[in-house]
């Protein structure tokens, strides 16, 4: 995760266990909202069509149908879901969805960052 305001920068990495690509997208977004100090406007950037259009699109319904997806099935990973929701409500979110892997210089550092704690994992350091 990275985390920029004005010219200050914070680079955050970590990582679970026996985890799931999705439930790190949505973990990394919650803990950068969760290092904010205070009441923000956040832009956030993600390759992640699962958290943009989770976030944007899909949210509003899965609350309404009481946490159940267009087929009736349980949402997936509801748990983070609420998590983000909650940060999310603190701030003044801007989602923005990035290409991955195409160069885009603060979703490539986001990559290495993922990637570090992927590392430290299975360093046992996390």
């Amino acid at each position: 995760m990275l985390l920029r305001f004005g010219d200050h920068e914070k680079q955050l990495c970590g990582g679970e266990r026996d985890t799931t690509n999705n439930r790190m997208e949505l973990m990394a977004v919650i803990e950068g909202l969760k290092s904010l100090n205070r009441t923000c406007r956040v832009r956030v950037h993600t390759d992640s069509q699962y958290v943009q259009k989770g976030i944007s699109e899909w949210l509003a319904n899965w609350k309404r149908r009481n946490w159940k997806t267009s087929a009736g099935q349980p949402v997936k990973n509801q748990d983070l879901w609420e998590l983000l929701d909650q940060q999310a409500s603190q701030h003044a979110v801007e989602w923005h969805w990035v290409k991955g892997h195409a160069g885009h210089p603060e979703n490539e550092q986001a990559d290495r960052l993922a990637n570090e704690g992927v590392d430290k994992i299975k360093r046992g350091e996390a």
